[in-house]
């Protein structure tokens, strides 16, 4: 099953040509997903066997989850509009993770709704993993696969006619320079690696909904930046709806059109940069000091003192 980099590379032209791709102005990034001779895969529409409405990627309506004595989710709501990247924040323990997971019809909520492309979670999820791809925080990958092999079986497990599914995979191996190390095994990648081998899987079967999870762990920059343009580039000109999960707040306020902060799993503002700060009295800074202001934590000076003595 290993694809070796003469199947990758099929007609002499694949790694070569995938290289000049991504070596190209960030506004050729979506054609990492472009297969030739395929025509971009159209929004789903209402009723349609393949998605719901295209005009919210994701309608999350008063959910709740708790876990023993832990109310892990409270009364959660907010859309994900098709196109546009969402940045889910807050501090650890916020329930971030288990809004995401409860999206994917991992977590079943005790209240409340959710619907991906006009789907329920519910009643549809094996329609839900269509159309969706995620990159979890810690990703768990087959380490006994080679990269080659893991992502030959994620495209198979899609259904990826093996022509698309062999130019696809190597144009993430190139685009995320794992070219030359694909036949290797993955026990023997570093965290950076296994993080792009996981990104690649979440992407080779062009969702139309993106859960990603710190997804930019381990990247070197390169990498990052491929990452970063490739998601603006899915969301404007394919439609794709994005929940970018980060602590890394000059990502997410670079990045994502509006934001979600939670915190002790309530969402306590939501909104674009701008209005956040308006929300926080805080015109003109930066999104790290209107989500310390947002989630209560803006003065860490005693703190600070503590740890230094």
């Amino acid at each position: 099953m290993a694809l070796d980099v003469d199947l990758l590379d099929s007609g002499g032209t694949g790694l070569r040509r995938v290289a000049r791709v991504l070596g190209a102005e960030s506004s050729r990034m979506t054609d990492v997903l472009s297969v030739p001779g395929t025509s971009p895969r159209p929004l789903p529409t209402e009723g349609s066997p393949t998605g719901g409405s295209s005009a919210l990627a994701i309608d999350v309506r008063g959910v709740s989850k708790r876990y023993a004595t832990i109310q892990a989710l409270s009364h959660v709501s907010f859309t994900v509009p098709s196109g546009e990247i969402v940045g889910l924040l807050g501090p650890n323990g916020a329930g971030k993770s288990t809004l995401m997971k409860s999206i994917l019809g991992l977590v079943r909520p005790d209240l409340g709704e959710i619907r991906v492309l006009g789907h329920e979670v519910r009643e549809d999820p094996v329609a839900i993993k269509r159309l969706v791809g995620y990159v979890p925080e810690a990703p768990a990958l087959y380490e006994f696969l080679t990269g080659a092999e893991y992502l030959d079986f994620v495209a198979d497990m899609y259904g990826l006619p093996r022509e698309v599914r062999s130019e696809r995979i190597a144009q993430f191996l190139a685009g995320l320079e794992l070219a030359g190390h694909e036949n290797a095994l993955i026990s023997s990648y570093s965290q950076g690696m296994k993080q792009k081998v996981a990104l690649s899987a979440a992407l080779a079967h062009r969702p139309r909904v993106l859960i990603l999870d710190e997804p930019l762990n381990g990247l070197d920059p390169r990498s990052a930046r491929v990452t970063k343009d490739l998601l603006r580039n899915l969301a404007r000109h394919e439609g794709v709806g994005v929940v970018f999960s980060t602590h890394v707040l000059e990502i997410a306020e670079a990045i994502c059109d509006h934001v979600v902060i939670l915190r002790h799993g309530e969402v306590v503002a939501s909104g674009t940069v701008p209005v956040l700060r308006a929300q926080a009295g805080l015109a003109g800074s930066g999104l790290e000091e209107v989500f310390l202001a947002l989630t209560g934590t803006g003065d860490l000076s005693d703190v600070v003192a503590a740890l230094s003595h």
